[in-house]
């Protein structure tokens, strides 16, 4: 205590928070000193201790090696027994393995903080997060790396799981996978090379692909579809189609997806989606999000009809009812009857032909209400708000 009245008389810090940061800076002082000691009590100093290694070798005590470890007190200087596996080659600190602290230098404490402001917030804010509130230092490059470690070490485990143990009433179940894109920004080193869409033909994004996985057992009393409770699963990266199609095929497999009676895939119509489909999901109802089909619609009308006339409310209104009837045609004729002013217009018109006309198996939603299956991904399009918008705060810091 008179340390730190000297401290304050010393600094002149007369106001709360001042006060606060320097009592938990002594008190975190302390700390260290205290846990430091704790742990190093527990040290054997019997050089003829022999203990085995995983492969049955008998290995002796090799002396004590100290490691540097970064504590929520702080760092502190860790003295740990060393083993020594001639025949192996090979270096054991099974006190590392006790305190978990194998090759890392971050205690148990430090990473979980790591973690969770690392998944949540971009690595160079977590970093800051840390540093005040924790009143710890760990650089941006190390929270970002053990993120990524442990992330890789979750996936495994997860596959393992659901390799164990696959989600309960498959065979009775409908399955849906749902799988969309949408452009990431970048920083420049990222997109260096790519082409894209701008005039200038740099790229500025890179598509990120997410996939979900979710079942449905029963309708509501409208005869609606009900997503299973706990059911959703989502895969995602920044790669190929067809590295997509793998992680989507593994993550199904791993799902029990083959033992549902139905599966069906449901898209925004992207070439790339049903290709995944024909590779790996041969047998499955392949469903164009309706809610992407009307906006291929709409754009025709905004192009034609003043905003906010009637003619524009009439005439989509039309081709919503013809297109919830599964009536595609009706829909690719009223199109071909408009008579856009502008180029733009008549871009849009054609290629929302083109849509339509290659989309027509995909757009029978008479059809698939009829089977009781959902016609929309809204369940994907809730991914993208959460997983892809941090992805897109986390690359643009």
């Amino acid at each position: 205590m008179e340390i730190i009245f000297r401290e304050r008389e010393k600094q002149g810090y007369d106001d709360l928070e001042a006060m606060e940061m320097l009592v938990r800076t002594k008190m975190h002082k302390v700390g260290r000193i205290i846990l430091e000691k704790l742990l190093n009590m527990k040290i054997s100093v019997s050089e003829g201790i022999i203990r085995q290694c995983k492969e049955g070798h008998r290995i002796k005590y090799n002396g004590i090696r100290e490691k540097e470890v970064l504590t929520v007190l702080g760092k502190i200087k860790l003295k740990r027994d060393y083993y020594y596996d001639a025949e192996c080659g090979e270096g054991f600190f099974p006190r590392d393995k006790e305190l978990k602290i194998e090759q890392t230098s971050f205690s148990p404490g430090v990473q979980r903080m790591m973690v969770r402001t690392g998944s949540n917030r971009p690595f160079a804010l977590s970093q800051e997060d840390i540093s005040e509130l924790a009143g710890i230092e760990i650089n941006a490059k190390e929270i970002e790396r053990y993120c990524h470690q442990l992330g890789a070490e979750v996936e495994i485990f997860i596959n393992q799981i659901r390799e164990e143990k696959q989600f309960d009433k498959a065979e009775r179940s409908v399955s849906y996978i749902a799988m969309d894109g949408t452009g990431v920004p970048m920083v420049k080193e990222e997109t260096e090379g790519r082409r894209g869409k701008g005039k200038d033909g740099k790229a500025r994004t890179r598509e990120a692909k997410l996939g979900c996985i979710f079942t449905q057992t029963i309708l509501d009393e409208n005869k609606t579809p009900v997503r299973q409770d706990n059911s959703t699963s989502y895969v995602g990266a920044i790669e190929t189609a067809e590295e997509f199609g793998k992680r989507i095929n593994q993550e199904a497999i791993g799902r029990g997806v083959w033992k549902s009676k139905k599966v069906c895939i449901i898209g925004d119509g992207a070439c790339w989606i049903w290709g995944i489909a024909k590779d790996y999901f041969w047998n499955a109802i392949e469903i164009v999000d309706l809610y992407h089909a009307r906006e291929h619609y709409w754009q025709c009308a905004r192009l034609v009809f003043p905003a906010g006339s009637k003619k524009l409310s009439r005439w989509t209104e039309k081709r919503k009812e013809q297109l919830d009837k599964g009536n595609v045609e009706a829909v690719i004729r009223a199109i071909k009857q408009l008579r856009p002013k502008t180029e733009e217009g008549k871009q849009a018109c054609q290629s929302s032909i083109h849509y339509f006309e290659q989309n027509k198996k995909r757009m029978r939603y008479n059809k698939f209400r009829e089977q009781g299956l959902f016609v929309g991904s809204g369940v994907i399009e809730a991914g993208y708000r959460t997983v892809i918008a941090q992805l897109t705060v986390c690359r643009t810091s």
